[in-house]
C-alpha cells in the first residue's frame, strides 16, 4: 500500500522546494524547440543550442525552415543527436507554421493540438504534452522517467502501467485541485527537481523529503 497519495507527495515537495516557475523560456516557440532539443539529453545541453540559435538570429520557426540542415544541426550541436534533432526541428516548424502559428493554434481545443501534435514525424507522447502543458498552457500531465521512478519507489504506481493509463491516474488524483495547468506544471517541475537532487537512478535515501513514507527505503 501506498504510503503517499499522489496528492500529498505533490504537497510534500512544493512545501519542500517552492514554486518551480518552469518552463525557462522567453516565448512559446523557444519551449516548442526546448522540447524537442531536451529528448535523450541534459538540459543545459539544450540551453547552449538554444543559445547558438539566438546568437545566429534563428530563433523563428521561418528561419529554421529556410535553414540548410547541415548548418541547423551544427547550431544544435551541444544538444546530442544533432543531425535527428534538425530534421526533427524542421517537423515541427513546419507543422507551426502551416497551422498558422502560436496565434491560430492556441484556439484550438487540446485534444485536436495533441493528436496534431503527434502526427508531426519524431514528436512522441512525452513531448507533445510538454508542448501542451508549457506552451499552450493545457492541463495535461506530463509522463517521463523521473516521474515513474519516484512513484514506483514511493509504491504509488506499479511501475509498468501505459504511459495514458499512468497519465490518467496522475490527473484523477488531482481532479480535486484547482488551476490544474499550473498545478501540473509544478508538480513535474517538482518531480524532475528532486529526481535530481534525491531520487536519481542511484538514490540518495538520506536527502529525500520523502523518506519517511517511501516503500523502498
Amino acid at each position: 500500500m501506498a504510503h503517499y497519495s499522489i496528492a500529498a507527495v505533490y504537497d510534500r515537495l512544493y512545501q519542500h522546494y517552492g514554486a518551480q516557475q518552469w518552463w525557462p523560456a522567453d516565448s512559446a516557440f523557444e519551449v516548442i524547440v526546448g522540447a524537442v532539443l531536451t529528448q535523450n539529453t541534459a538540459w543545459v545541453n539544450v540551453e547552449r543550442a538554444i543559445d547558438n540559435l539566438k546568437h545566429a538570429k534563428a530563433l523563428d520557426a521561418r528561419i529554421i525552415l529556410q535553414t540548410p540542415i547541415k548548418r541547423l544541426a551544427q547550431w544544435l550541436k551541444p544538444s546530442g543527436y544533432f543531425n535527428i534533432k534538425a530534421k526533427r526541428l524542421k517537423h515541427v516548424c513546419r507543422w507551426y507554421v502551416s497551422h498558422g502559428a502560436y496565434a491560430t493554434l492556441r484556439q484550438w481545443e487540446t485534444g485536436k493540438l495533441r493528436e496534431s501534435l503527434l502526427a508531426v514525424h519524431g514528436i512522441g507522447k512525452e513531448t507533445a504534452d510538454a508542448i501542451l502543458l508549457y506552451a499552450f498552457d493545457r492541463p495535461v500531465f506530463v509522463i517521463d522517467a523521473y516521474t515513474r521512478r519516484l512513484l514506483r519507489r514511493l509504491g504509488s504506481i506499479h511501475g509498468d502501467e501505459s504511459y495514458n493509463d499512468l497519465q490518467r491516474s496522475i490527473e484523477r488524483g488531482l481532479a480535486r485541485r484547482r488551476d490544474k495547468s499550473r498545478l501540473f506544471n509544478e508538480y513535474h517541475a517538482l518531480i524532475v527537481r528532486h529526481a535530481k537532487h534525491s531520487c536519481a537512478a542511484k538514490p540518495r535515501c538520506e536527502t529525500c523529503v520523502l523518506q519517511r513514507g517511501c516503500a523502498k527505503k
